[in-house]
């Protein structure tokens, strides 16, 4: 496949830049849709004015999702990670987690985690996919209708 191909694949996918506050609005219409207990508006305004790495996957105008991590030393957290659930199923999901990964490694990072609920399996399912192992739970992690859910804490080495 040709480099213009491939920018034309990439582009009909989305487009990444740094998230904005004057995304947040938008940002959080996802949020709600697409969680049962979402972060607030104040969470991601925090994470932005800390620095830390926040993008969206755009389509023109059109917000399709984005992704919220942390990095320190050598390893990076990815905190948020999330389709409108309107463009779920079109691979913008793992697109969106491989530019995350890129971007941690840019930072230094050699290591990333992350948590998902047992419950979400189609995130469990990508996550395999894309190299991450369960290292872990964190029990009651994750508020849940009833009581609390446990999190799975998946991790993955990036090499060289």
């Amino acid at each position: 496949m040709s480099a213009i191909a491939s920018d034309r694949a990439d582009n009909a996918k989305g487009r990444l830049r740094p998230m904005r506050e004057d995304d947040l609005d938008t940002v959080m219409e996802i949020e709600r849709r697409a969680y049962p207990f979402p972060w607030t508006h104040g969470i991601f305004r925090d994470c932005l004015r800390a620095g830390y790495p926040a993008w969206i996957l755009h389509e023109g105008e059109r917000i399709l999702g984005y992704g919220v991590l942390s990095v320190a030393a050598d390893e990076a957290h990815v905190l948020n990670l999330c389709i409108d659930p309107r463009a779920q199923g079109h691979g913008l999901g793992r697109r969106l987690l491989r530019a995350l990964l890129k971007l941690a490694y840019g930072h230094g990072a050699r290591r990333v985690f992350l948590e998902v609920r047992p419950s979400n399996p189609h995130a469990i399912a990508l996550y395999d996919d894309e190299g991450f192992n369960e290292i872990g739970r964190r029990p009651r992690y994750y508020p849940a209708h009833v009581g609390r859910e446990d999190a799975i804490v998946m991790a993955i080495e990036l090499l060289d």
